[in-house]
């Protein structure tokens, strides 16, 4: 039996990635599991309040053993663009937006290091203040994520696939941003696609793929599963809830 856990986006609430860790550790107690992996699906930061606090837990996580594997989010990879460069525009931005506009969230991540206002005040002042609030260690593991996991009959990946193109062939872009034409595409992947991204209001299982982006950055919960073979499971305080096509 292959079994995985799975945790949605995260969006700086570290309260809800706390009570997703909690569930997960009920159903480990329930099943005698301490080593199976638990694949955060990315989107860490931005629009919450607790930023570095997420980055603080999940680094701290696995430093101390902890079997947890966390992907690249847009939003994770938006703020690592921003340190590097100010000026950087993620490919898969509207020429609309940038980081720091209200729409993403930046100046919450900032502002979780102590960088205030950070949408109001001059660009180059900003990210001079960031650089020197963001420890080396975040850049480093936001820098360091992977793009995808596959383990036994699933994929863990943040936004999608980009359909018919095999995996050692995909675009970064694609996997931390898709929307259509994976959302909508009816086809067997060749495996099961476990993702965030796209917000839904509650879990939703298409055949092909799961989500498990419940809009914590708006709100809402973030979300735990456990996979098993080929079941799929919502993590409650009541238990497993089977979680169906």
């Amino acid at each position: 039996m292959t079994r995985s856990y799975a945790i949605g986006d995260v969006h700086g609430r570290l309260d809800r990635l706390q009570a997703a860790h909690d569930l997960i550790a009920t159903d480990r107690a329930r099943e005698g599991d301490s080593s199976t992996p638990v694949v955060h699906l990315g989107d860490l930061v931005d629009r919450g309040p607790e930023c570095r606090g997420v980055l603080d837990l999940v680094i701290a996580g696995i430093g101390a053993g902890e079997p947890w594997l966390v992907l690249k989010g847009n939003h994770d990879r938006m703020f690592a663009g921003f340190l590097d460069d100010p000026g950087d525009r993620d490919a898969g931005l509207r020429p609309i937006y940038s980081w720091l506009h209200p729409a993403l969230g930046g100046a919450a991540t900032l502002a979780s290091y102590g960088v205030a206002n950070a949408a109001d005040r001059p660009l180059a002042a900003v990210h001079a203040e960031a650089v020197a609030a963001v420890p080396a260690e975040h850049r480093t593991f936001l820098a360091d994520r992977p793009l995808w996991h596959r383990r036994g009959p699933a994929l863990f990946v943040h936004a999608g696939i980009r359909p018919g193109v095999p995996l050692e062939a995909q675009d970064e872009t694609d996997l931390v941003w898709i929307r259509e034409p994976f959302l909508s595409d009816p086809r067997d992947h060749g495996f099961l696609v476990v993702h965030g991204h796209t917000v839904v209001e509650a879990p939703e299982h298409r055949g092909n793929r799961v989500a498990i982006d419940t809009g914590a950055g708006y709100g809402g919960p973030v979300t735990a599963i456990v996979l098993e073979d080929g079941a799929v499971f919502v993590l409650t305080e009541g238990g497993r809830r089977s979680l169906t096509p």
